[in-house]
């Protein structure tokens, strides 16, 4: 598929924001299912580009004039594909690392009963039906629910309230999936499709085992595997190591964030315009 992508985020301030610094992971990187043709973004100042600990590209951007607003725009194109695993490619860290736990990612008794209950014994299910059996069964305890948690919701807590958004379904599956003794990591990126849990979302990933293993994605919120209309953009731990923008500042006082992403086939986009 070739996608058409576009990512505004604006930050608007009661006062002046003395000084902010915002880390951006807004920036896909070609891999064996998706090809960035181009992608740019324009910033408010210049930014420095690294890569962070898990390879993802990363841009540091500091603002150091009073402000009441920070506006950031990412925008480009990319062609994907559905495929089998995949095999490490972005991070050359080693699948173990992503067996332990996070801040955000501790499991409970009660997500270690919920697993142990679908999968039954250990071994007795093999890896990829154990989580097929886990994402719908997740599905129904965690119905898509706005509003209930945020940013910060670590997986246990999102379960025992049995509502959330895609953040929490990455999260909560990224978990289980670690007590099943799979390495697993978060994804946070873009999805096209004509669903109710779209544009910039967020899934997991996990390793599977054997010779044919490789990273594949279960997409909770919407029960499918993550296929040619899913956009990677970062991947961590948890949450805080993949979300598109983390940043802190000096000031400012209350803060209201207008997010709008919009991901349509190249032809649907060109139509639009």
């Amino acid at each position: 598929m070739h996608l058409v992508i576009s990512h505004e985020t604006i930050y608007r301030y009661d006062a002046p924001v003395a000084r902010s610094t915002q880390y951006l992971r807004l920036t896909p990187q070609s891999d064996a299912r998706q090809r960035v043709l181009r992608w740019q973004l324009d910033l408010p100042a210049r930014a420095s580009e690294s890569r962070d600990a898990y390879g993802n590209v990363m841009h540091v951007l500091t603002l150091d004039r009073p402000g009441l607003e920070i506006h950031l725009y990412a925008r480009g194109e990319v062609d994907t594909a559905d495929g089998p695993p995949q095999p490490d490619a972005q991070d050359g860290l080693p699948a173990p690392l992503f067996l332990r736990e996070s801040p955000l990612t501790q499991p409970d008794a009660a997500l270690r009963e919920f697993v142990q209950r679908c999968t039954g014994a250990p071994g007795s299910l093999e890896p990829l039906a154990a989580l097929h059996t886990l994402m719908q069964a997740l599905g129904e305890h965690m119905p898509y629910t706005p509003g209930v948690t945020d940013a910060a919701t670590p997986a246990a807590q999102a379960f025992a309230s049995r509502l959330g958004v895609c953040q929490d379904h990455a999260q909560v599956f990224v978990t289980c999936a670690r007590l099943l003794g799979l390495p697993a990591r978060y994804v946070s990126g873009y999805l096209a499709a004509d669903a109710e849990h779209v544009a910039s979302h967020a899934w997991a990933e996990v390793r599977l085992p054997g010779p044919a293993g490789g990273w594949l994605g279960f997409d909770v919120s919407n029960q499918c595997l993550a296929d040619g209309r899913y956009v990677k953009l970062a991947i961590g731990a948890d949450y805080l190591d993949a979300c598109p923008v983390r940043g802190m500042r000096l000031g400012g006082g209350g803060e209201v964030l207008h997010t709008l992403v919009q991901v349509s086939l190249a032809g649907a986009a060109a139509q639009q315009q």
